[in-house]
């Protein structure tokens, strides 16, 4: 009887069509607009707007309650990785600040780096970090934050420091065989991980060089202009008031980046990071157990005179990321619905067709995986769900797997942080203290990447065809794109 019953639920459900996608879509950006644009609100509420918008529109069209929160539950499967790194960050900056590790770097950063040339070196410093490790937001907890650090002290815009931070981390990441999105995008299209890296210099080191030569100007322009020696001196003769200085505490970040490229997993190797940083506060700091043990809840306090200090190392701590790990949740359960009900397919279908050329489609799978990052927002959904609508399209039109492998990279994985309710913008403003508005601009990788690759499509060049692609089942895209 319960068999029929089933059968039954499935026959009177409806496929939910472009109208109803847009209209969820249309309540949770308009009421996002205006809580966050108008009202300086945080982005929680309209995303919870959203998400009772999508499970009242899919429940409207046949499907039961249990089934709409199984959705909203897969989606948060999705951002449980996420989160416990989330977490884990936040311990590693709290002890890490507590055991004067971030301390130590930020005054031989000082001592150091001209602040002509800091943004470029910033930006290979993070690019060869996040290629050994293969982790963007771990590159931008530990070196991220003592650059930003040391760049706020010499008097450069915070927004050009994390900027200049985001494009060497996402470089890196992107072009690691250890990076967790580059696996995701070869392994969902099947195309060999280094084939698919290598495809990926064509438009990544185009816009490495570009962003490298940007970052030189402006170092030339701005970095001396508020560069003020007795400033800095002052700044360090705190640091070396209030921690102990050593160039032994340098061994703690080097060690997770050597357990890391020993491919120790990310979680072990930033908690070996968390335990080091734990016991350099107790044995070198010369703190108790208590504040310890606070800085890793609470995070690290110091109280000095110098304004700018206190502002860099009041931070951290397990209670520092609540905010990044509550929106995280919030998000993923509008993403779940959106996705598992069939919304976010429907769109994209829309968009399909309309690509009826080589470049019009590579163009569709980058607006597509932009569009997820901002509905759904995850990078790895905008990588999956876009990967699952474009595969046959590109077979039908004779390209090969890794174009579209390298368009979900160009799309997906470098725009999530322009989105201040995607984890990874979420993240970035919580780690590096800058919100998306303000570093956005200077994120230049980041934009430049998706538009080289558009170029790419539109002209032909390095798009590579295989003309042994077979579409078993096309489901009337033929009708939508032109084969030749």
């Amino acid at each position: 009887m319960s068999k029929d019953k089933k059968e039954k639920s499935e026959k009177v459900k409806k496929k939910i069509g472009v109208p109803s996608a847009l209209l969820t879509l249309a309540i949770m950006i308009g009421t996002m607009l205006f809580s966050v644009a108008v009202l300086g609100k945080e982005p929680h509420i309209p995303l919870m707007i959203g998400t009772a918008t999508a499970i009242i529109v899919t429940m409207f069209h046949g499907y039961d309650f249990e089934e709409v929160e199984e959705m909203m539950y897969k989606g948060i499967r999705h951002a449980l990785p996420a989160i416990v790194i989330i977490m884990l960050v936040g311990l590693v900056i709290g002890s890490w600040i507590g055991g004067g590790v971030v301390a130590t770097m930020i005054y031989y950063g000082l001592r150091l780096i001209n602040p002509t040339y800091f943004l470029v070196v910033v930006i290979i410093l993070c690019s060869v970090v996040a290629l050994a490790i293969g982790s963007s937001w771990s590159t931008m907890a530990t070196v991220g934050v003592a650059c930003m650090g040391i760049g706020i002290s010499m008097g450069i815009s915070s927004g050009m420091v994390a900027g200049a931070v985001i494009c060497g981390s996402y470089f890196g990441d992107k072009m690691s065989p250890l990076s967790d999105t580059t696996n995701l995008a070869s392994g969902l299209t099947e195309v060999p991980l280094f084939e698919h890296i290598k495809h990926m210099f064509y438009t990544t080191i185009p816009a490495i060089v570009i962003t490298l030569i940007v970052y030189f100007f402006i170092g030339l322009r701005y970095g001396n202009r508020n560069f003020n020696s007795g400033k800095i001196d002052k700044i360090l003769n705190t640091m070396n008031d209030n921690f102990t200085i050593t160039p032994w505490l340098l061994l703690v970040p080097a060690i997770v980046i050597i357990l890391v490229v020993l491919k120790v997993p990310a979680i072990p190797a930033i908690c070996a990071g968390v335990i080091l940083g734990f016991f350099s506060q107790i044995f070198i700091q010369g703190d108790s157990l208590t504040d310890a043990l606070t800085a890793l809840q609470t995070g690290y306090s110091i109280h000095t005179d110098n304004h700018m200090v206190n502002e860099l190392f009041n931070r951290g701590g397990l209670e520092d990321m609540f905010y990044t790990i509550s929106l995280t949740l919030v998000a993923m359960t509008f993403g779940g619905v959106l996705e598992y009900s069939g919304m976010l397919a429907a769109l994209i279908n829309v968009i399909l067709k309309f690509a009826k050329r080589t470049g019009s489609l590579i163009a569709s799978v980058i607006v597509s995986c932009i569009g997820t990052n901002f509905t759904c927002s995850e990078q790895y959904i905008s990588i999956i769900v876009p990967s699952r609508m474009f595969a046959d399209a590109f077979k039908l039109k004779k390209l090969h797997a890794k174009n579209l492998s390298r368009a979900l990279e160009d799309g997906g994985t470098l725009t999530s942080v322009f989105v201040p309710w995607n984890t990874c913008g979420v993240f970035i403003a919580t780690t590096l203290g800058v919100s998306a508005g303000t570093y956005a601009p200077f994120a230049i990788l980041n934009y430049i990447v998706p538009v080289i690759s558009i170029i790419y499509g539109y002209t032909g060049f390095k798009i590579v065809k295989d003309k042994t692609a077979k579409v078993e089942n096309p489901e009337g895209l033929e009708e939508h794109l032109e084969t030749k």
